[in-house]
């Protein structure tokens, strides 16, 4: 049975530059980068990105971003969604260095995926308590960018 999606929501969030910088640990090398605000819109559904959420992104030995993101969501009709996604962020050395640059990079030159799941108790949303999604993220020059897809 071939796997069929659609698109649920692009959003783009705006990350503080003021990373936590933890550094090698047991786990991996750990930062903690908080969310400030942001957008998000799709066929369903549309609006803000609320400051507070954040991402505890653990870089392991082999190199690979281990993400670990949590964030809530504000509908244009004031409905409260809560998002939390895994994934895979991976990028060489030299792209990370182009994107701390200033540089903004294709995302064709690295992998940035993600596996997000909504929770709310607004009725008209609960649909989003039901469903499998993938995320296909961007580095943006103030963030990430999501092409957020709903798995059929």
């Amino acid at each position: 049975m071939p796997l069929e999606s659609e698109l649920l929501l692009s959003f783009k969030a705006d990350l503080d530059p003021n990373r936590q910088l933890l550094g090698p640990t047991p786990q991996g090398d750990r930062t903690i980068v908080y969310v400030t605000g942001g957008t998000f819109e799709g066929p369903k559904l549309r609006g803000e990105i609320l400051p507070g959420g954040g991402d505890w992104i653990r870089r392991r030995s082999d190199g690979v971003g281990q993400l670990d993101v949590r964030a809530t969501l504000q509908t244009d009709d004031g409905s409260l969604i809560y998002v939390q996604y895994n994934g895979i962020m991976n990028a060489s050395p030299e792209v990370m260095a182009r994107r701390a640059n200033g540089e903004t990079v294709d995302p064709s030159e690295y992998y940035f995926r993600t596996t997000p799941y909504f929770e709310t108790g607004a009725g008209k949303y609960a649909w989003l308590n039901k469903i499998v999604t993938v995320g296909v993220g961007a580095l943006t020059p103030t963030g990430v960018a999501y092409d957020i897809y709903a798995i059929k």
